[in-house]
């Protein structure tokens, strides 16, 4: 994931046979998926590609970045522990045909 400088802002885009073998592997749901999605797809050698976008950002963001950024902080131990201790496994899945 070195390779990534922003995991949380953008898009995200999938071929069918990524997502099939990504998703069904993902455990987290909050704003730090986006890291969870990245090292599955690291460890499984899907490669990624960060692609600029133009991005405008729109007032009325429902982002409190004390809470959030505890939050996300909180969400990455748990990810990092539950795949170094082994409760989560990344399970190489043979894709379906697109």
């Amino acid at each position: 994931m070195g390779h990534i400088r922003d995991t949380q802002c953008g898009f995200k885009l999938f071929s069918r046979a990524a997502a099939q073998q990504i998703f069904p592997t993902q455990h987290l749901t909050t704003w730090i998926f986006d890291v969870e999605l990245l090292l599955i797809a690291k460890h499984s050698h899907i490669p990624v590609a960060e692609v600029e976008v133009e991005w405008h950002e729109v007032a009325g963001s429902k982002l409190n970045v004390l809470r959030d950024s505890l939050q996300m902080l909180r969400d990455l131990l748990i990810l990092r522990a539950n795949y170094l201790l082994g409760r989560w496994k990344i399970v190489a899945r043979k894709p379906k045909s697109e």
